[in-house]
Protein backbone atom coordinates (compact mmCIF):
# COMPACT_ATOMS: atom_id res chain seq x y z
CA UNK A 1 0.00 0.00 0.00
CA UNK A 2 2.66 2.27 1.01
CA UNK A 3 4.63 2.07 -2.22
CA UNK A 4 1.29 2.46 -4.54
CA UNK A 5 0.75 6.08 -2.19
CA UNK A 6 4.31 6.96 -2.76
CA UNK A 7 4.06 6.33 -6.13
CA UNK A 8 1.27 8.90 -6.52
CA UNK A 9 2.81 11.51 -4.70
CA UNK A 10 5.62 11.71 -6.98
CA UNK A 11 3.83 11.71 -9.91
CA UNK A 12 1.90 14.62 -9.02
CA UNK A 13 3.23 18.19 -10.58
CA UNK A 14 2.42 21.30 -8.59
CA UNK A 15 0.31 23.91 -10.67
CA UNK A 16 -0.35 27.61 -10.20
CA UNK A 17 -3.22 29.03 -8.56
CA UNK A 18 -5.61 30.06 -10.36
CA UNK A 19 -7.67 33.61 -10.21
CA UNK A 20 -9.53 33.19 -6.73
CA UNK A 21 -13.20 33.14 -6.63
CA UNK A 22 -15.18 35.47 -4.35
CA UNK A 23 -14.74 35.56 -0.59
CA UNK A 24 -15.66 38.51 1.46
CA UNK A 25 -13.22 41.16 1.66
CA UNK A 26 -11.88 40.81 4.97
CA UNK A 27 -11.72 37.39 5.36
CA UNK A 28 -8.97 34.89 5.44
CA UNK A 29 -9.80 30.92 5.60
CA UNK A 30 -7.21 28.24 6.23
CA UNK A 31 -8.31 24.63 4.81
CA UNK A 32 -5.84 22.10 6.25
CA UNK A 33 -5.22 18.69 4.55
CA UNK A 34 -5.50 15.11 5.83
CA UNK A 35 -3.45 14.20 9.12
CA UNK A 36 -3.40 10.97 9.75
CA UNK A 37 -2.02 10.59 13.37
CA UNK A 38 0.65 13.29 12.97
CA UNK A 39 -0.45 15.51 15.82
CA UNK A 40 3.35 16.76 15.52
CA UNK A 41 2.59 18.14 12.37
CA UNK A 42 -0.75 19.73 13.80
CA UNK A 43 0.69 21.62 16.43
CA UNK A 44 3.60 23.19 13.91
CA UNK A 45 0.55 23.78 11.15
CA UNK A 46 -1.05 25.99 13.82
CA UNK A 47 1.97 27.93 15.10
CA UNK A 48 2.40 28.51 11.27
CA UNK A 49 -0.80 30.12 10.70
CA UNK A 50 -0.85 31.81 13.79
CA UNK A 51 2.62 33.26 12.99
CA UNK A 52 0.93 33.82 9.51
CA UNK A 53 -1.87 36.21 11.22
CA UNK A 54 0.14 38.20 12.95
CA UNK A 55 2.49 38.98 10.10
CA UNK A 56 -0.54 40.08 7.98
CA UNK A 57 -3.40 40.47 10.38
CA UNK A 58 -6.44 39.61 8.76
CA UNK A 59 -9.95 41.23 9.83
CA UNK A 60 -11.91 38.03 9.94
CA UNK A 61 -10.27 34.07 9.92
CA UNK A 62 -12.05 30.63 9.40
CA UNK A 63 -9.56 27.49 9.85
CA UNK A 64 -11.18 24.37 7.95
CA UNK A 65 -9.91 21.24 8.67
CA UNK A 66 -10.40 18.80 5.95
CA UNK A 67 -10.92 15.65 7.63
CA UNK A 68 -9.01 12.38 8.19
CA UNK A 69 -7.36 13.19 11.64
CA UNK A 70 -6.84 9.49 12.61
CA UNK A 71 -5.07 5.95 11.25
CA UNK A 72 -1.99 5.55 9.40
CA UNK A 73 0.08 7.50 11.21
CA UNK A 74 1.72 6.88 15.05
CA UNK A 75 -0.64 9.25 17.19
CA UNK A 76 -4.22 9.51 16.78
CA UNK A 77 -5.40 10.09 20.10
CA UNK A 78 -3.42 13.14 20.22
CA UNK A 79 -4.32 14.72 17.43
CA UNK A 80 -8.07 13.94 18.81
CA UNK A 81 -7.04 15.25 22.12
CA UNK A 82 -5.39 18.47 20.51
CA UNK A 83 -8.73 19.30 18.56
CA UNK A 84 -11.21 18.12 21.05
CA UNK A 85 -9.82 20.59 23.31
CA UNK A 86 -9.12 23.46 20.72
CA UNK A 87 -5.82 23.95 22.21
CA UNK A 88 -4.92 27.11 21.66
CA UNK A 89 -5.82 27.71 18.16
CA UNK A 90 -5.02 31.52 16.88
CA UNK A 91 -9.07 31.16 14.90
CA UNK A 92 -12.27 29.63 14.86
CA UNK A 93 -11.95 26.31 13.68
CA UNK A 94 -14.38 23.98 11.90
CA UNK A 95 -13.49 20.60 11.30
CA UNK A 96 -14.79 18.11 8.80
CA UNK A 97 -15.36 14.52 8.71
CA UNK A 98 -12.95 12.26 6.58
CA UNK A 99 -13.60 8.72 5.32
CA UNK A 100 -11.28 7.20 8.05
CA UNK A 101 -13.27 8.74 11.01
CA UNK A 102 -16.65 7.45 9.47
CA UNK A 103 -14.42 3.86 9.24
CA UNK A 104 -13.90 4.50 13.28
CA UNK A 105 -17.38 5.31 14.07
CA UNK A 106 -18.85 2.68 12.42
CA UNK A 107 -16.38 0.47 13.69
CA UNK A 108 -17.58 1.17 17.21
CA UNK A 109 -21.04 0.89 15.98
CA UNK A 110 -20.56 -2.68 13.65
CA UNK A 111 -17.24 -4.30 15.06
CA UNK A 112 -17.71 -6.40 11.67
CA UNK A 113 -16.72 -3.17 9.63
CA UNK A 114 -13.38 -3.66 11.72
CA UNK A 115 -12.02 -6.45 8.99
CA UNK A 116 -12.16 -3.51 6.58
CA UNK A 117 -10.67 -0.70 8.59
CA UNK A 118 -7.67 -2.19 9.81
CA UNK A 119 -6.46 -2.68 6.50
CA UNK A 120 -6.85 1.39 6.09
CA UNK A 121 -5.28 2.28 9.41
CA UNK A 122 -7.26 1.44 12.13
CA UNK A 123 -4.82 -0.81 13.82
CA UNK A 124 -2.78 2.52 14.85
CA UNK A 125 -5.72 4.47 16.16
CA UNK A 126 -6.67 1.46 17.93
CA UNK A 127 -3.23 1.39 19.42
CA UNK A 128 -2.90 4.84 20.17
CA UNK A 129 -5.37 4.42 22.64
CA UNK A 130 -3.55 1.39 24.65
CA UNK A 131 -5.93 -0.89 23.30
CA UNK A 132 -4.09 -4.49 22.31
CA UNK A 133 -4.66 -5.03 18.81
CA UNK A 134 -2.75 -8.53 17.99
CA UNK A 135 -6.26 -10.10 17.65
CA UNK A 136 -7.03 -6.88 15.34
CA UNK A 137 -4.03 -7.11 13.24
CA UNK A 138 -5.70 -10.54 12.15
CA UNK A 139 -9.32 -10.00 11.75
CA UNK A 140 -10.59 -12.05 15.07
CA UNK A 141 -12.33 -10.68 17.87
CA UNK A 142 -13.55 -7.82 16.34
CA UNK A 143 -16.49 -7.03 18.77
CA UNK A 144 -14.55 -7.58 21.77
CA UNK A 145 -11.31 -4.82 20.47
CA UNK A 146 -14.97 -2.24 19.44
CA UNK A 147 -15.93 -2.79 22.92
CA UNK A 148 -12.39 -1.91 24.19
CA UNK A 149 -12.00 0.78 22.01
CA UNK A 150 -15.61 2.57 23.13
CA UNK A 151 -13.98 2.15 26.70
CA UNK A 152 -10.81 3.58 25.83
CA UNK A 153 -12.12 6.85 23.85
CA UNK A 154 -12.61 9.75 26.56
CA UNK A 155 -15.61 11.15 25.47
CA UNK A 156 -14.56 14.03 24.68
CA UNK A 157 -12.99 12.44 21.84
CA UNK A 158 -16.37 10.70 20.68
CA UNK A 159 -18.62 14.20 21.11
CA UNK A 160 -15.77 15.83 18.97
CA UNK A 161 -16.30 12.45 16.01
CA UNK A 162 -20.24 12.79 16.04
CA UNK A 163 -20.45 16.73 15.70
CA UNK A 164 -17.75 16.72 12.72
CA UNK A 165 -19.93 18.38 9.28
CA UNK A 166 -19.62 16.67 6.05
CA UNK A 167 -19.08 20.12 4.14
CA UNK A 168 -18.77 24.17 4.32
CA UNK A 169 -19.00 26.90 2.11
CA UNK A 170 -18.00 30.12 1.93
CA UNK A 171 -17.86 32.91 -1.02
CA UNK A 172 -17.15 30.82 -3.89
CA UNK A 173 -15.76 27.74 -2.38
CA UNK A 174 -16.68 24.49 -1.23
CA UNK A 175 -15.16 22.72 1.44
CA UNK A 176 -15.30 18.94 1.74
CA UNK A 177 -13.28 15.76 2.44
CA UNK A 178 -13.14 14.19 -0.82
CA UNK A 179 -14.72 15.95 -3.12
CA UNK A 180 -18.03 15.76 -5.46
CA UNK A 181 -20.05 13.77 -7.66
CA UNK A 182 -19.56 16.06 -11.13
CA UNK A 183 -23.29 16.53 -12.57
CA UNK A 184 -25.03 16.73 -8.88
CA UNK A 185 -25.59 20.35 -7.34
CA UNK A 186 -23.09 20.95 -4.35
CA UNK A 187 -26.33 20.58 -1.74
CA UNK A 188 -27.56 17.24 -3.59
CA UNK A 189 -24.24 15.90 -2.83
CA UNK A 190 -24.32 12.42 -1.46
CA UNK A 191 -22.34 11.61 2.13
CA UNK A 192 -20.45 8.50 0.15
CA UNK A 193 -19.32 10.99 -2.62
CA UNK A 194 -18.31 13.25 -0.47
CA UNK A 195 -16.28 11.16 2.16
CA UNK A 196 -14.93 8.63 -0.47
CA UNK A 197 -14.85 9.73 -4.36
CA UNK A 198 -11.73 10.61 -6.03
CA UNK A 199 -11.53 9.63 -10.01
CA UNK A 200 -14.28 10.66 -11.47
CA UNK A 201 -14.02 14.01 -8.96
CA UNK A 202 -10.43 14.56 -10.17
CA UNK A 203 -10.79 13.47 -13.50
CA UNK A 204 -13.39 16.36 -14.25
CA UNK A 205 -12.98 19.32 -15.81
CA UNK A 206 -16.74 20.61 -15.21
CA UNK A 207 -17.88 23.22 -13.11
CA UNK A 208 -18.82 22.28 -9.69
CA UNK A 209 -20.34 25.84 -8.71
CA UNK A 210 -17.49 26.43 -6.76
CA UNK A 211 -14.13 25.86 -6.26
CA UNK A 212 -13.84 22.67 -4.20
CA UNK A 213 -11.15 22.62 -1.63
CA UNK A 214 -10.31 19.01 -0.67
CA UNK A 215 -8.34 16.36 1.14
CA UNK A 216 -8.01 13.07 0.60
CA UNK A 217 -6.67 12.29 -2.97
CA UNK A 218 -2.43 12.51 -1.81
CA UNK A 219 0.15 14.64 -4.13
CA UNK A 220 3.24 15.61 -2.97
CA UNK A 221 2.34 19.34 -4.35
CA UNK A 222 -0.61 20.79 -3.32
CA UNK A 223 -3.04 20.07 -6.83
CA UNK A 224 -4.59 22.72 -8.19
CA UNK A 225 -7.05 22.97 -11.12
CA UNK A 226 -9.30 25.76 -11.99
CA UNK A 227 -12.40 23.53 -10.53
CA UNK A 228 -10.69 22.39 -7.01
CA UNK A 229 -8.16 22.52 -4.65
CA UNK A 230 -6.46 19.20 -3.32
CA UNK A 231 -3.72 19.85 0.12
CA UNK A 232 -3.25 16.28 0.97
CA UNK A 233 0.08 16.47 0.72
CA UNK A 234 0.31 12.86 2.51
CA UNK A 235 1.63 13.90 5.64
CA UNK A 236 1.96 10.48 7.82
CA UNK A 237 4.74 9.84 4.62
CA UNK A 238 6.22 12.67 4.22
CA UNK A 239 6.03 15.00 6.65
CA UNK A 240 4.46 17.44 4.82
CA UNK A 241 1.16 18.97 6.19
CA UNK A 242 -0.49 21.40 3.98
CA UNK A 243 -2.75 24.17 4.77
CA UNK A 244 -3.71 26.85 1.60
CA UNK A 245 -5.01 30.11 3.22
CA UNK A 246 -7.83 31.21 0.60
CA UNK A 247 -8.43 35.28 0.89
CA UNK A 248 -10.36 37.92 -1.77
CA UNK A 249 -6.98 39.05 -3.16
CA UNK A 250 -5.64 35.27 -3.66
CA UNK A 251 -4.42 31.71 -2.37
CA UNK A 252 -1.02 30.62 -0.71
CA UNK A 253 -0.30 27.87 0.60
CA UNK A 254 1.48 27.08 4.10
CA UNK A 255 3.29 23.59 4.92
CA UNK A 256 5.37 22.03 7.83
Amino acid sequence: MFKNILAKLRATKPEAVPQAPRLPEGLRVYAVGDIHGRVDLLQRMRDLIAADMKRSRPDAVQIVLLGDYVDRGPNSKGVLELLATGDAFPAPVLPLLGNHEAMLLDFLHRPESGETWRRFGGIETVHSYGVDVASFRTGTQLAATSERLRLSLPAEHLAFLHRLALSHAVGGYFFCHAGVRPGIPLDQQREEDLLWIRDEFIGSDQEFGAVVVHGHTPGEQPMVRENAIGVDTGAYITGRLTCVALEARGASFLST
